[in-house]
């Protein structure tokens, strides 16, 4: 009788696991089957993924239209670094694009207060629900990323809401240094680099790269009645501002372009003698120089005319020089 009853069991059990395998086969997302906690943790962990990459497309658009040279740069990352990189750079470009959107320069400085505040409450795991606000949220949580330069960031984009030109060149060297190497520095730190030599090369090449914007804007700042060229170079060579507000290409326009173009050059020159000493590691984070050099070589083949119209175009040949430079790990 024992054994029967353990046939009978035994029958049960088979039959039992028979339609829960029907039932599996017949509807395999049966979610209406799960206890409802479940349904709720499942709709929130698709909620969730689709809202991460709603953000990391918003800012993959933004940099690629806003910043190309930055967005190939990045697309040249070790993968665990790229997505933070789109991120701190989705984040410079929009404290970068405030001045010129804005009619007035309270709203510039909201927005700007905006971003300050963000920061704060990113670091209190308290992110806005922005794109770009939770995409930086998730870069500092992943690689524990330095406050103070992003906030370094706002406080310089901020004072640049003066409008006005730079008075010397050690001032747009200032700025540059602390708004554009704070992000190589972040960059370094999403790249796992803690080096005081790669730090030094980071500073040189923002430098640069603040000068050289400076110059490659002239042309935009001009048809809008504004210079921003620094003004004892501008004074030295007695170049007014209607000059380059009237696209002048007399030769003491040149000289201006030529002193400022030599001075990022310096600066770069300065970040490569650095390289024997940086970590292999740091370089992808350095490869906006091919950017920076093609841009001065072409400014040397039109023998400094800022306002010329190749300088407009882009160099299809850098997404290339940027893949060899890479796979070279030089900068």
């Amino acid at each position: 009788m024992a054994a029967g009853i353990a046939a009978k069991h035994g029958f049960l059990t088979t039959k039992g696991s028979l339609f829960h395998s029907i039932q599996r086969k017949i509807l395999p997302h049966a979610i209406c089957l799960q206890r409802p906690a479940e349904v709720q943790c499942l709709r929130g962990a698709t909620n969730s993924t689709v809202e991460s990459q709603h953000n990391e497309k918003y800012c993959i658009d933004i940099v690629r239209s806003r910043d190309y040279d930055g967005f190939v740069c990045s697309l040249l990352l070790p993968e665990e670094a790229r997505r933070s990189s789109l991120a701190l750079r989705a984040f410079n470009v929009e404290l970068a694009q405030v001045k010129d959107s804005v009619s007035q320069k309270t709203i510039g400085l909201m927005r700007m207060q905006f971003w300050r505040t963000a920061i704060e409450d990113i670091y209190r795991d308290d992110p806005p629900v922005q794109p770009i606000g939770a995409e930086l949220w998730r870069a500092v949580r992943k690689h524990y990323l330095t406050k103070r330069w992003l906030l370094r960031i706002i406080t310089e984009r901020e004072k640049d809401m003066e409008d006005r030109a730079y008075r010397n060149l050690q001032e747009l060297e200032t700025y540059s240094e602390k708004a554009q190497s704070s992000l190589l520095y972040l960059l370094l730190e999403c790249l796992g680099v803690k080096d005081v030599h790669a730090d030094h090369a980071a500073s040189h090449i923002g430098k640069a790269q603040g000068i050289l914007t400076c110059l490659r804007a002239t042309r935009y700042n001009s048809s809008r009645r504004k210079v921003y060229l620094p003004m004892d170079i501008c004074m030295l060579h007695g170049a007014s501002q209607e000059d380059f507000i009237r696209s002048s290409r007399e030769q003491n326009i040149k000289d201006v372009v030529f002193d400022i173009a030599c001075q990022a050059h310096v600066h770069l020159e300065h970040a490569r003698s650095f390289s024997k000493n940086v970590p292999a590691t740091a370089t992808p984070g350095f490869l906006q120089t091919v950017v920076l050099e093609d841009y001065l070589q072409r400014l040397r083949r039109v023998d400094f005319d800022v306002f010329h119209p190749s300088l407009q175009k882009r160099n299809p040949l850098v997404p290339i020089q940027l893949y060899i430079r890479s796979w070279k790990k030089t900068y």
